[in-house]
């Protein structure tokens, strides 16, 4: 049994698989980075092998998406107009629209060159920029997508649909029944070879960053049109598998298959059913397994491109995590339900600031800090607040984008505060569900301070836990990366890791790092919209950061960390346009995400 492990639930939730349990918690123990090792990686690269980042499937037919500029309708919002319920207006579901959607979230945002050598950076990051994730949606006819409702593959290389199966009008209508009008499905998986072929056994951890990344930045890009997404939490992996049709073996045939993630329900949030009056209604976290089954019996196009010139490199942990942490078929208790409401329209819409398109666009992750530029306490306040998922008074719901997860937040914030205007350097800690602060400081160093820092907002559970220069401790920790110690700031994200795997089931394991990786996505964006940048930082030391803020069991565990500060550009790299280019020239192997 793992250290600090318990053998039975916690609390009143229901029995839960212990092996599976235990399966995930091997896994996380095993590949954290110490001191004196650290995880288990490939030794070497093997470039020649390097898997491709675009999977496409060869027979199925591909609908290119109109390219929008930022002026073009529907226009971009202003960006902090996304954060004010009811300031944007819902568009109606179109192909223009559902290519914002697109273009806002998975597309190509610029291509980068070095020499002759040149690679794509999207607007979903990821680490290393090797893309794991694959996106899917299951629409119902669209003028210029498709006469009948189909599900297609994404495809960001083409900005394009490759039309997988179809699904016959009826079939659609029953599984959509108890959605909004104009909902669709987006469905997100993940190919854990092209995070492995770097990063080895610890890339499954990375590749639920990713997908954390990628639900961010679908749901920011939908409140660009007004429209609102939630994660279906109780979808069983099965189902999963059966809508995305990720288990018919023979379209993957000699193509390294797909793991199961996540699927979306998307819809404009203020249209109703019969176009004029809105309605109220309780969105399902679920579909009819049935119905999902039925549509693996439709016809289906295409076959899976093979990704690396050679077999991937089996990691066997990685299979045996992946198997552990499938959600099963099975209710999930806690979770909170939402509601769709009537949306009055908000006359807090913003008279100018950075239009959100650009923002999004323009999102880089940090190389290099430049360890001078500094932001002002208030820029922090600003941003820590974007991460925090307070229920709304007004609306009794989550603001953008916690509106997306059904569960209450179980990540909190240990900040390595460098150069903060107005703020004193040193260690900081944000509780990001206020009410778990008692047990933080029970957990954590007695030494420890806890005062409210100046000038803080008296809604925001910030506090100071010691001060004093924390540059040289922060690097280190980020497995000696500069870039940690040379920002404004960098932070820890803690997870409130043992009880929630025992309350929820090994299946949640996955779900922390969404919720990571969702917080790390609003932190991307917030650092831009203020003038610097921001990255996620996967290498890090775990126990150590465990030891700095005295956590001694598994009761909280760090799984992401993250940098904000002023960037260093590379001069030696050109930037070129994300689309219009001969696509098939670019080289894979620049560590830029």
């Amino acid at each position: 049994m793992m250290r600090g492990a318990r053998s039975s639930s916690v609390g009143s939730s229901a029995m839960h698989d212990t092996d599976q349990i235990e399966a995930a918690m091997r896994y996380h123990e095993r590949t954290k980075h110490q001191f004196n090792r650290y995880a288990d990686g490939p030794g070497q690269l093997d470039w020649a092998n390097q898997p491709n980042p675009f999977r496409r499937y060869e027979g199925a037919p591909l609908v290119r998406l109109p390219l929008l500029a930022a002026h073009e309708a529907p226009r971009s919002p202003y960006y902090d107009d996304l954060y004010h319920r009811g300031s944007v207006p819902s568009a109606p579901l179109t192909i223009r629209a559902l290519s914002r959607l697109l273009q806002y979230s998975l597309a190509i945002s610029a291509w980068k060159q070095a020499g002759a050598t040149r690679w794509a950076l999207r607007c979903n990051p990821s680490s290393g920029n090797m893309h794991p994730t694959e996106a899917y949606l299951l629409i119902g006819a669209l003028p210029g997508l498709g006469d009948a409702p189909g599900l297609y593959h994404y495809a960001p290389r083409e900005h394009g649909l490759e039309r997988r199966a179809d699904c016959n009008a009826a079939l659609r209508t029953a599984l959509m029944r108890e959605f909004p009008a104009q909902a669709f499905l987006v469905g997100l998986s993940s190919i854990h070879w092209r995070e492995a072929w770097k990063y080895g056994e610890r890339a499954f951890r990375y590749c639920q960053h990713d997908v954390g990344h990628a639900i961010g930045a679908l749901r920011i890009a939908a409140a660009t049109l007004g429209w609102s997404a939630v994660l279906l939490h109780g979808l069983a992996d099965k189902t999963i598998d059966d809508l995305l049709g990720l288990n018919r073996a023979q379209d993957f045939a000699g193509a390294e298959r797909e793991q199961t993630d996540a699927v979306l329900a998307v819809w404009p949030t203020d249209l109703a059913e019969d176009g004029q009056a809105r309605v109220q209604r309780t969105i399902p976290h679920h579909l009819d397994p049935g119905l999902a089954l039925q549509l693996t019996r439709e016809r289906w196009h295409g076959t899976a491109n093979r990704l690396s010139r050679d077999d991937p490199v089996r990691w066997e942990v990685i299979d045996e995590v992946a198997v552990a942490t499938r959600k099963p078929a099975s209710e999930a208790h806690g979770f909170s339900a939402l509601e769709t409401l009537v949306v009055e329209r908000n006359d807090r819409a913003s008279a100018d600031g950075p239009v959100a398109g650009r923002i999004i666009l323009q999102r880089r992750s940090l190389q290099a800090c430049d360890g001078r530029t500094s932001i002002a306490a208030d820029c922090l306040y600003r941003m820590l607040d974007r991460l925090m998922p307070r229920v709304e008074l007004t609306a009794s719901r989550r603001p953008m984008p916690w509106d997306t997860l059904a569960w209450d937040p179980t990540i909190h914030l240990g900040l390595f505060v460098h150069r903060v205007d107005g703020l004193e350097p040193g260690l900081y800690l944000l509780a990001r569900d206020p009410t778990k602060m008692d047990r933080l400081k029970r957990a954590m160093h007695r030494t420890f301070d806890w005062s409210t820092p100046p000038g803080c907002p008296a809604d925001l559970p910030l506090r100071m836990l010691e001060a004093g220069d924390a540059q040289r401790l922060a690097t280190q920790l980020s497995c000696h990366q500069d870039i940690a110690g040379d920002g404004a700031f960098s932070l820890a994200m803690i997870a409130e890791y043992q009880e929630a795997l025992f309350t929820h089931g090994a299946w949640f394991y996955r779900r922390l790092f969404w919720e990571a990786g969702l917080i790390g996505q609003v932190l991307y964006l917030e650092a831009e919209a203020a003038g610097v940048r921001a990255t996620g930082i996967g290498c890090y030391f775990d126990d150590p950061v465990h030891r700095v803020f005295g956590l001694e069991d598994l009761a909280f565990q760090s799984l992401y960390h993250f940098a904000v500060g002023g960037a260093v550009d590379d001069p030696r790299l050109t930037t070129l346009a994300p689309y219009g280019i001969d696509a098939d020239v670019q080289g894979h192997g620049i560590d830029l995400r």
